[in-house]
């Protein structure tokens, strides 16, 4: 598949999207974003593999007011694989309730559904350390 200017364009829309979504609270709204059987993995923050929107919506709900007031993605790349999957990586932004700001890395697999494209595989990875971790 080759992905045309329009793909390219949902599916920036689409990941921006997540993040308003969870600000909003609008957790039943979240089959916009993600497909039914998602795979969210959110091992390296501790809160594992989340498979479904219902595991999501409830990790969301666990969380409370530990959420982010503010989800925020940017550097949002696209590509396309040999073997015809499309890939996006992207940087997201957590403002949090007493104004400190967490980074991570979204590394996304999407699926084009017959309701459009949506992320079927998320792997969210903190930043934590300047350079990656490289010291030399």
């Amino acid at each position: 598949m080759r992905l045309t200017a329009d793909d390219r364009a949902a599916i920036a829309e689409l990941i921006a999207m997540h993040g308003h979504l969870c600000d909003d609270g609008d957790l039943e709204g979240l089959d916009a974003a993600f497909t039914p059987s998602v795979t969210y993995d959110v091992t390296a923050l501790g809160g594992g593999v989340l498979e479904g929107l219902e595991q999501l919506r409830d990790a969301a709900l666990a969380l409370g007011d530990a959420n982010p007031v503010g989800h925020h993605v940017t550097n949002v790349i696209i590509s396309e694989a040999q073997d015809g999957s499309v890939h996006a990586r992207s940087k997201g932004l957590g403002v949090n309730a007493d104004g400190t700001v967490g980074s991570v890395t979204y590394d996304d697999k999407l699926i084009n559904t017959a309701t459009g494209w949506r992320i079927g595989h998320r792997v969210v990875t903190p930043r934590r350390t300047a350079l990656g971790g490289r010291r030399t």
